[in-house]
């Protein structure tokens, strides 16, 4: 039992730091699990989605009083309207190509060897937008464009792709689009908030089944762990990126996708 519950802090430290932060989660978690996992494969499945929920918390909790505003405004401000209906907008895509694809996607793209692969072809993109210069038209993530918004959507159907980073495929397609870094990120967490929830929901439907109230500790020490690591993330996240820009996050992704390759090799 001990043994698990330092897994279940593992994973949910994981999950908690590289949710929001461009270098995959479902990347880290399925590597983890690979390397380190629970005895029993479905309730690590299962794990995995529950403490997500953690991070999403951590989320709403910091963005409350601007999610509240939004939600008083939607009626009778149009600045309010607009941004939440941009929000649905760029979330649009993926609820479309998830449902779609939702299986497809498990059975065949979560693969250790695809999420190596993407982890450093994904930091070679961070490298490279960083290595850009570009001339940011907006610095604000409520103030873009509605063909933008909606553009940044497909763009984060791409993340699919385990490995790829929803929060890294978001950030890349608004600061190509004109988003300045700041605002970018920000987007990022916007779209996360359905998008995380949407998935949240429906992987937590999908797999009700490989629930207990037996491991109902680890999953409360996940969730707790989730929680703390993601707000403190998310609470550091815009500054950082603001002022260093992306270069820690995309060598952090070529190492561990390399050290993935090697340990795969030589497990084989």
């Amino acid at each position: 039992m001990t043994l698990d519950i330092i897994k279940a802090i593992l994973l949910g430290i994981v999950e908690g730091l590289t949710e929001f932060v461009p270098v995959s989660s479902t990347g880290h978690l399925l590597l983890v699990q690979r390397f380190f996992g629970f005895a029993d494969e479905d309730f690590g499945k299962t794990f995995a989605v529950l403490i997500q929920f953690g991070a999403i918390l951590a989320l709403l909790s910091i963005y409350f009083v601007r999610l509240w505003k939004l939600a008083l405004g939607f009626f009778s401000d149009p600045a309010a309207r607009r941004f939440v209906l941009s929000v649905l907008l760029a979330f649009l895509p993926a609820a479309v190509v998830g449902a779609i694809a939702h299986d497809c996607i498990k059975s065949v793209l979560f693969n250790e060897w695809l999420i190596c692969f993407t982890l450093i072809a994904g930091g070679a993109v961070l490298l490279w937008i960083d290595m850009l210069d570009l001339k940011p038209r907006y610095d604000d993530a409520q103030k873009f464009t509605l063909p933008m918004y909606f553009m940044i959507g497909l763009v984060q159907c791409i993340s699919m792709i385990p490995g790829v980073s929803r929060s890294g495929a978001t950030i890349v397609g608004a600061m190509l689009l004109g988003a300045d870094r700041r605002s970018a990120a920000e987007f990022s967490f916007w779209l996360a908030m359905p998008t995380m929830a949407g998935a949240f929901a429906y992987d937590l439907y999908k797999s009700h089944g490989q629930m207990s109230s037996g491991n109902s500790i680890l999953i409360a020490v996940g969730f707790a762990v989730s929680f703390v690591s993601a707000w403190i993330v998310v609470k550091m996240f815009l500054g950082y990126v603001q002022r260093h820009g992306f270069a820690l996050f995309a060598w952090w992704r070529v190492l561990v996708g390399s050290l993935g390759l090697v340990a795969l090799v030589l497990g084989r």
